[in-house]
């Protein structure tokens, strides 16, 4: 089972090495993880993507809870919530694919931010199966290099 998890924390050095450790030290693994300030600038916000079964998800959430820099830990994978990813993709654009690495990129609501006499950088943000679905698209293009953020969420309304 896929658990997202916002973990409120300390901006302060160290707490990523922490949770890191707390995860590595337990056998759990961090399958997405993307980390940025808040609109408080001494609290940061982590966004932890893992998977287990329902009792290893509750201990993480538990282990998370018990660390001193951890505020607040949110279970947003089961509540209705926004995720979003972003990726940058270097594909081959012979003359021949172009205008089909176009239509594709348009279709999946995504930008062309980088030209070259042999590439296109594309740019795009979505849910996994989205970003999934571009990539199995254009794989047969020829990928040459791949880039991708962690994911981000949030709890609607």
């Amino acid at each position: 089972m896929r658990q997202v998890l916002n973990v409120l924390v300390e901006n302060q050095f160290g707490v990523l090495a922490r949770i890191a450790g707390l995860f590595s030290g337990r056998g759990f693994n961090i399958k997405s993880l993307s980390v940025s300030e808040t609109l408080d600038p001494s609290l940061s916000i982590m966004t932890i993507v893992t998977e287990g079964d329902e009792k290893i998800l509750e201990q993480i959430t538990k282990q998370l809870n018990k660390l001193i820099p951890v505020i607040k830990v949110i279970e947003v994978g089961g509540k209705p919530h926004v995720e979003r990813e972003l990726i940058l993709v270097k594909v081959n654009a012979k003359p021949e694919n172009r205008a089909e690495i176009l239509r594709m990129v348009e279709i999946f609501r995504g930008k062309i931010v980088d030209v070259s006499s042999r590439t296109y950088t594309i740019e795009m943000t979505g849910d996994e199966e989205k970003i999934r679905a571009f990539l199995e698209l254009i794989r047969p293009m020829g990928i040459k290099e791949m880039s991708r953020t962690g994911i981000v969420a949030m709890i609607r309304g």
